[in-house]
């Protein structure tokens, strides 16, 4: 029942909140060890989520980890979302998924952040799937602003905007496409769900 009701039970990624506006916060995030998966949604039948059940997999949230270990990995919050063209983009959270438009093919790629006891890539057990591959990410900082509901592209589309253009007033360099960060699963009711956008800054 809480989960139909929004409620986050599960490890969320550690930030400092450097400044709250009206409009936005600026956040510095810690550094995290990552799970991901890049594919092409069009062998998914245009599913962008798609990556979701090996990264699921690879943890053993649907059944035995396919992990060398084997072990279990505890899920963490949120799926991430990203968009980007060709450069290479800082990621973050638990779940990720990244865009990549090269010439008409558009490449997703999902991130897991792995739960916080994983302080190095190698501590992380080894995937069994060769298309999950294990990374470390650095402090990242963002401008982030938070909405419930269902995050639809044209919701999503808005809130980017207004986030850039607020960004850009008060004197950030946006050094990086958004991303979207889903915190609750699709059966949570939409007012009780948690969405934040977020734009990387220098």
């Amino acid at each position: 029942m809480g989960m139909i009701l929004g409620k986050i039970s599960v490890e969320t990624p550690k930030y400092e909140v450097i400044q709250s506006t009206p409009d936005y916060e600026i956040r510095m995030y810690s550094a995290a060890v990552i799970a991901q998966v890049t594919y092409d949604p069009n062998q998914f039948k245009g599913n962008k989520d798609a990556g979701f059940m090996i990264l699921a997999n690879y943890i053993g949230a649907l059944g035995n980890p396919q992990n060398a270990k084997p072990e279990k990995i505890a899920m963490t919050a949120p799926v991430i979302t990203k968009s980007t063209k060709q450069e290479k983009i800082a990621m973050t959270a638990p779940v990720v998924t990244k865009s990549t438009t090269a010439g008409d093919n558009r490449m997703m790629t999902m991130q897991f952040i792995l739960p916080s006891k994983y302080r190095r890539g190698e501590e992380a057990p080894k995937p069994l799937d060769e298309r999950v591959v294990i990374a470390e990410e650095g402090e990242r900082k963002y401008g982030v602003v938070k909405f419930s509901g269902n995050a639809s592209d044209e919701v999503v589309k808005e809130k980017v905007e207004n986030l850039r253009k607020c960004l850009e007033r008060d004197g950030y360099k946006i050094v990086g496409d958004f991303e979207l960060a889903r915190y609750n699963p699709p059966w949570t009711l939409p007012p009780f769900k948690t969405n934040e956008v977020m734009i990387p800054i220098e």
